[in-house]
Formats: structure tokens, sequence, C-alpha cells
């Protein structure tokens, strides 16, 4: 009897993939651990491996399918003689995500009777036999920059799955420091309460198109999949208030197109953007309701004493939202690297999904495609996102005389749950501080 290969657990919150690459057939020969296909889910693309070797029997998926964790997407018959251990280990890796999502009451012990997170790594790894460690495959990337080997990682995850956490704690462990303990949920309802939902809105039965004239049906991609959900979950559970301004950047502007050949010089792309961010970096540390999240549910906000901005890239293939972590700690220069090649990757859709994850603000430019005002959608479970417009030049009143002076609009969406009207405008008015001169940014620490 072949062995079933199922889609694994692809990351926390992550229930289903679509198939856009089949790098094998039915009928061909494979090796433990090599490429089979290729998934795109929660706006990343992740190659699978399939965990051992044989001839293919059965192909069960194809490109466009659409697949929940768990599902057999192929079965691999007469491989190579292996010892029990490698079988009983696969057993465990591939079938731990399909046992989460039908039980998930029973896939992990409560919180108060695991180990903490300092003794397990420094538990002794356990066995993993000589088949595939049970790990995704983001998780794999991970371990393999970092260096480490994961058969000597304690895994935490549903029957011993290794996670992305597991592998920082195990460098950390190494490097000598000590490991934090585990960080509070707060966020999170308890299973004792109902946790908050967004209204279900039936959808409605699309009438028969092709009476008046020739259609066509593709699968949407499951990027667009992804966002749509993001949209309608924001749209439906956060009362969106858009408050917006414009700011005089003239002088930031000179000092942009003065220092942006040193930028380039060293690897980096100074735009407006990178000046924004950096601005809005500073005012989220005068204004914390800005840089938290609601838990209505619990009745609590949940300040975050990180700043980590997410920058929406318009990419080929959707919407992606990169973040630029610790922004209020960094520089220019760094911020600006780190945007041009965060960018370069999501319009190559090379980013790991833990790149686009932890984000407590948004910043979106939709100034370079022209427009003066826009209401964006806030990225959930954040409470507010800034958008910029297009960059023109206006007429100024100066010390009593009509000037032409660079203008940009910036447009806030908030929370109107948690910020009033008031706290908005103070924030942007912030915002536009630090923008109206350069030096005020370089006071931004």
């Amino acid at each position: 009897m072949g062995k079933d290969f199922k889609l694994p657990d692809l990351g926390e919150g992550i229930h289903e993939a679509q198939i856009v690459n089949v790098m094998i057939k039915q009928g061909d020969s494979v090796k433990a651990d090599q490429m089979v296909m290729e998934v795109e889910t929660d706006k990343a693309s992740v190659e699978l491996p399939v965990p051992y070797g044989g001839v293919i029997e059965s192909l069960n998926v194809k490109v466009g399918d659409t697949v929940k964790v768990g599902m057999v997407l192929l079965s691999v018959a007469d491989g190579s003689a292996a010892p029990a251990a490698r079988a009983t280990a696969e057993t465990r890796a591939v079938s731990a995500p399909a046992a989460s999502v039908a039980a998930p009451a029973k896939a992990r012990a409560p919180e108060s009777a695991m180990v903490s997170p300092r003794a397990a790594a420094v538990a002794e790894a356990p066995v993993h036999g000589e088949g595939p460690i049970p790990a995704a495959p983001a998780v794999r990337r991970i371990a393999r920059e970092a260096g480490v080997d994961l058969r000597q990682v304690h895994g935490t995850g549903p029957g011993g799955r290794i996670v992305r956490e597991d592998v920082e704690r195990f460098v950390r462990s190494a490097n000598g420091g000590s490991a934090p303990t585990a960080p509070a949920r707060s966020s999170a309802p308890s299973t004792s309460r109902p946790a908050a939902t967004a209204m279900s809105v039936p959808a409605e039965a699309m009438p028969d198109f092709a009476q008046w004239g020739p259609v066509r049906r593709e699968a949407l991609p499951q990027i667009r999949k992804t966002i749509a959900r993001q949209m309608v979950r924001s749209v439906t559970t956060i009362p969106h208030v858009t408050h917006c301004d414009e700011v005089d950047v003239t002088d930031l502007e000179q000092f942009r197109k003065e220092q942006g050949a040193i930028f380039e010089s060293k690897g980096a792309k100074l735009t407006l953007t990178a000046f924004v961010v950096k601005a809005v970096a500073g005012a989220l540390r005068q204004f914390p309701n800005l840089n938290a999240s609601y838990d209505e549910a619990a009745g609590e906000m949940v300040f975050k004493d990180y700043v980590h901005i997410g920058v929406a890239v318009d990419s080929p293939k959707g919407l992606m939202v990169p973040i630029i972590r610790d922004a209020d700690r960094k520089g220019l220069m760094t911020i600006s690297k780190e945007m041009k090649e965060l960018a370069d990757k999501a319009r190559e859709f090379k980013l790991d999904i833990a790149q686009m994850r932890g984000g407590s603000f948004t910043v979106t430019n939709v100034g370079a495609l022209g427009g003066t005002m826009s209401t964006p959608i806030i990225n959930y479970p954040e409470v507010a996102i800034l958008g910029m417009g297009k960059l023109d030049w206006k007429p100024v009143v100066r010390d009593g005389q009509i000037v032409a002076r660079k203008v940009l609009p910036l447009f806030l969406s908030f929370d109107h749950r948690v910020i009033d009207g008031a706290e908005g405008a103070r924030f942007i008015r912030a915002v536009m501080e630090f923008l109206e001169s350069p030096l005020n940014l370089l006071l931004v620490s």
C-alpha cells in the first residue's frame, strides 16, 4: 500500500493552500525530501518536499486546486527499504496537521501544563529517527539559514512538530542567551468566553452572465482570497473613520534629492515613503493608542512595546505588506535598505510568511498612481493605517504671498471604537511636524 503525503501545517492560522506548480507526475520516481510541488498561501509561496522516496502511485491534485491542511496530495509506493523508525516518525509528522484541524482542542496541551521555554531549549532533543524531521518548509528554511540541525531541536508543536519559535529558542540557547518566558496572550480570547466575530453576510447566487454574452471563469489566486477575507473582516469588525490633511514637504524633498546619491551608493533608495515610515515611528511613541490592538472579546487594549511598521507593496500577484521591525530605533539609511530589499522580495514573491506578520501599524502609498484622497482599510488587528497621496506643487500662502510648494496629502484611517477624532488629528499633526523639517526626523530615536 502506498504512503500518503498530506498537506502539512504551513504555519499558525493557515488552513488551506492553492497548488501553483506540480513538479512530478504519476509514475515518476522521487527521493526523500525532493521538492514535488509549490503552493501559495497567506501571501507566500512555499515548495513542498515529499517526505519519503519511491514511485508516485497516485497524484490527487493539479495546478489551481485549493487544498486543506491534512488532505492527501499524493501517494508513494515501492519506496526504498526504510527502517520502522522512519515510517513511524513520518506517520506522526504527516498525521499531526490533520489531527490539529479535526480536533484543535486536543492538539496542544494547556499552557499551565507545558514545559517552560527555557527547559524546552535545554531538554534532550527527541529522537526523530532516520526519516524526515516533522517541520514545515518555512521552518526548514529558517533553520538552514541559521545553520541549525533540526534533529537537535525540541519540537513543541502538535505531535512534536518543530515550529519557528523552537528554532529561534534553540539559537538563543546555543548562543548562551536566556530564552524569554512565554509571551502574554491577552490579545487572544480565552476558551471560557466566546471570541468576537465579524458579521456574516450570506453570499447571493450569481446570475447567469452568459445570457448577455461570452464569459470566462478563472480560479481566484490564494493570495487574492486571503486579501478578500482580510478586507471583509476589517470593514465588518472595525468602524472606520478617515482624517485627511496636507503637509508641506518642500524642504524635505530638497533634502531627499541632495542625499539620494549617497544612499544609492550604499545600496539604499531614499524615498518619500522611508521618511514617512520614520515620522510615523516617532509619532507612535507619542500616541501608543495607535500602536495597539483592541481585544473586543476581553474588553482590553493590547499595547505593544515595539514599533513594527508594515509597508504596502503592489506586487504582480496582489498587495503584500512586509514589516519594518523596530522602525523607531533605526535610522533612515537602515529603513531605506530594508524597504528596498523587502519590496524586491515582494515583487518576486519570495517573502517568508514571518516577514509579513507582527506589524503594529501600516503605511500605504498610492500617490505614485495619482489621487489626492483615499480611505485605506485598516490592516486588522491593527487600529490605524496611514495613506499617502500624490505629491504635487500647490499654491500656498506664506507671509502674505502666494508661493509654489510641494504638498503631500495624508489620510489616516483609524478604529473609532478606541481612538477619538481629536486623537487621530493630533497623531497626524505629529507626523506632519516630523515631515515639515528634515532636522525633526533626525531627532527621532
